[in-house]
């Protein structure tokens, strides 16, 4: 198990480790956005739940208004947006954004890296708070496949995606590209559903169309391609940019469904017990009732199949702590489908 997150408030804590067997529409999640915007106020958080309001709090014409209305027609139930000033650190924006409650996804405008990165970290330092969340980022205007690619090396995070190429235009033409991702992601209602294949409304042109070539080499290098179909933008594959462990190539954490299954078990389980298990003691009995919740839940998503089987679970008092109860259990994450192959025997 890894490292739990240990502080002194009474609660549940999670960690968890994950292993590799092989070496739309709705309106749904939270969106958190760090923008830079010259119509609200710098480091001011805003809760925005349609455009109108968005063009009240902004202006119409403002960056901040567009991408707000990319994540809500995408499928963002909520935007929080927290504006930024050009030239300004976008750091004070991410660590408000980092401390709400219920956030899915986090997104930024900024196409430096260095602000990138730092986003990647924050989200990792909230998701190992208990406040499970994912950044997409966008590509740089007129990068290359090479470019893309490196660029997802130097992130590497399995909470961060990065979403290409840049739609036409002037105007945050890749902050307009990872918003409709980000957007729907917080519409999907089923973490094991995969991303590609769904349409990004708002997204009328790309700056560039992938080969089947250079498609193949983003996938494989941590990127999510967007294409443009019959006059719609699409997502190709839903992956994560993380490649590597430790410099070696690993695909576990590749498939974005991988970490959305887990942001949904996880929290789930912690709520259910800490909802159910308030002030009470550490004895057999209640371990006992632990175990029991803690079944039940996974049989429910086992039976939503979010996840498709899961390990005995035990639960014990911790040996050099007798007031902490430690779960251990396992589950294998429910895979999405993304190719159909069809091997034909023909008769002539």
């Amino acid at each position: 198990m890894n490292a739990v997150t240990v502080h002194e408030r009474p609660g549940v804590y999670s960690a968890y480790e994950v292993s590799s067997v092989l070496r739309s529409g709705e309106r749904n999640g939270v969106a958190a956005l760090a923008a830079v915007s010259t119509g609200g106020t710098v480091g001011e958080l805003y809760t925005l739940t349609s455009y109108s309001q968005a063009v009240e709090a902004f202006g119409r014409e403002d960056g901040m208004t567009l991408l707000a209305k990319l994540l809500l027609a995408n499928g963002a139930a909520r935007v929080l947006a927290v504006p930024v000033a050009e030239g300004d650190s976008y750091d004070q924006a991410f660590s408000l954004l980092a401390a709400q409650e219920g956030v899915k996804v986090m997104v930024c405008d900024s196409e430096d890296l260095a602000v990138q990165q730092a986003l990647g970290a924050v989200v990792e330092e909230a998701s190992a708070n208990r406040r499970e969340r994912i950044a997409v980022v966008p590509a740089g205007v007129g990068e290359t496949v090479t470019q893309l690619t490196q660029r997802a090396k130097a992130l590497n995070r399995e909470r961060v995606v990065l979403a290409a190429p840049a739609a036409q235009g002037d105007t945050l033409a890749g902050a307009q590209v990872a918003a409709a991702v980000a957007g729907a992601i917080c519409g999907q209602s089923d973490p094991a559903i995969p991303l590609g294949g769904a349409e990004l409304r708002g997204i009328t042109g790309l700056e560039t169309r992938y080969t089947e070539g250079d498609l193949d080499t983003l996938i494989q290098g941590g990127v999510t391609p967007v294409e443009m179909t019959a006059g719609s933008a699409w997502v190709v594959r839903g992956v994560t940019t993380r490649t590597q462990t430790n410099g070696v190539a690993d695909k576990t954490w590749r498939e974005l469904t991988t970490v959305l299954v887990v942001d949904d078990v996880i929290p789930a389980l912690r709520r259910s017990l800490q909802a159910r298990f308030r002030r009470t003691k550490n004895t057999q009995q209640v371990r006992s009732a632990i175990r029991s919740q803690v079944i039940l839940e996974l049989e429910n998503r086992k039976g939503a199949e979010i996840i498709t089987d899961y390990g005995e679970v035990e639960v014990q008092p911790l040996e050099e702590d007798p007031s902490v109860c430690l779960v251990t259990f396992g589950f294998q994450v429910a895979h999405g489908l993304n190719q159909i192959w069809l091997s034909a025997q023909i008769t002539v």
